[in-house]
């Protein structure tokens, strides 16, 4: 957890990486109602130019949000999350996803971070999630 009173502006609040499973991306189509075959099948994956199943923006969009709130804990809520979707991100590959602070306002304890998801594919560095901006309350 980190408290408002540790945050300065331009440090890195967080970063996290975690793997994308198949697993994973089948509960969010189910949960989210998107059953497109992209997120689900290798075949038609591959038939659109794809190397596999690819995972939905918005499941990558929420791995941030999740990492994000992990990191701050209990003592802060997020009051808005936005993300340019600029790169797909498929099943097997290893996301990180971060953020530093970018402003802060001390008298209503909020703090507006920029926020990332990257991918190394093959020694090239892919950014799903480019130039994201979250804003974050703390109690």
């Amino acid at each position: 957890m980190i408290s408002f009173d540790e945050l300065s502006v331009g440090v890195e609040v967080f970063t996290s990486s975690r793997v994308v499973t198949r697993e994973e991306v089948k509960a969010y189509a189910d949960a989210s109602g998107d059953q497109n075959p992209l997120h689900q099948d290798d075949v038609v994956a591959r038939a659109a130019g794809f190397p596999g199943v690819v995972a939905h923006g918005m499941f990558t969009m929420g791995t941030l949000a999740s990492a994000l709130l992990e990191r701050l804990g209990d003592g802060a809520t997020l009051e808005r999350l936005s993300a340019q979707f600029r790169s797909p991100v498929f099943v097997g590959e290893t996301i990180e996803s971060g953020g530093s602070v970018r402003s802060l306002d001390r008298e209503s304890r909020a703090a507006v971070l920029d926020v990332w998801v990257r991918v190394d594919r093959n020694g090239t560095v892919e950014w799903p999630i480019r130039r994201g901006e979250a804003q974050i309350r703390f109690v």
